[in-house]
């Protein structure tokens, strides 16, 4: 309010302040000087203002979304918690709708639906593999990777079922998180388990099912990063978590 104040009042030449009312030529100098110092102050205050809030909109790992921020830049801005942030991109991107608001939660949605049908996608695999081979330790171990697939589809379908709320209802809480992160761990674990079996049996099909799984363990990933980081990633788009 001083600052106002100060350029209400600039160029109202009070009578004591008249350079001409002064008999000593010092004591006019000196007024002038007292003036210009106060409008540098102003002006210093009033750029700091300027340069505080246009830093403000920054922070090291990039712009803050605003209203005008374009949805690809929210989006690199949510992958880049992630350690796939490629595969993060163009899984959300494949999915993201320009209609919607770009915003964590949203992109959340996507990579989990991403992962989830990444995983149905390849669900049948065990199955199809252990029809084409005989054997034993790879039959046994196969098995165990079609129970697995089905309890991590079931995993990461309990996830999605939480972001599924009402007009009005807060799509994440606090409880919501903690309980995804459990069964989106729990998904991955299931992925690894079955990799593990089949190193463990010496079968010749682990580095086929590897590579085939590969994209679903890294959605996962992602999809948990993005989750695990949801607190900081929704302050930096203004938004709060309940």
């Amino acid at each position: 309010m001083e600052s106002i104040n100060l350029v209400k009042g600039y160029g109202k030449v009070n009578p004591s302040e008249d350079p001409s009312s002064y008999s000593n030529p010092r004591a006019a100098h000196k007024s002038r000087l007292t003036i210009a110092v106060s409008l540098t102050l102003f002006l210093t205050l009033f750029i700091c203002a300027f340069v505080g809030a246009f830093i403000h909109a920054y922070d090291s790992d990039g712009r803050t979304p605003s209203p005008s921020s374009s949805s690809a830049d929210s989006l690199k801005i949510v992958c880049a918690v992630t350690q796939h942030p490629g595969s993060c991109f163009d899984s959300i991107s494949s999915l993201n709708s320009t209609s919607t608001k770009p915003d964590p939660e949203q992109f959340l949605n996507l990579s989990l639906q991403a992962t989830v049908k990444e995983l149905t996608g390849i669900s049948s695999l065990p199955k199809t593999l252990l029809s084409k081979i005989n054997h034993p330790g790879t039959v046994s171990a196969l098995k165990d990777c079609i129970s697995l697939f089905d309890d991590a589809l079931s995993q990461l379908n309990q996830s999605a079922e939480l972001l599924n709320v009402g007009t009005g209802e807060s799509a994440l809480t606090v409880m919501k998180v903690k309980n995804m992160q459990t069964w989106i761990s729990a998904a991955m674990t299931d992925q690894d388990t079955c990799l593990e079996g089949l190193d463990e049996m010496g079968s010749p099909l682990l580095g086929e099912v590897k590579a085939r799984v590969q994209k679903a363990k890294e959605y996962m990933s992602n999809t948990l990063a993005i989750l695990s980081n949801m607190p900081n990633l929704l302050k930096k788009f203004g938004i709060s978590m309940h």
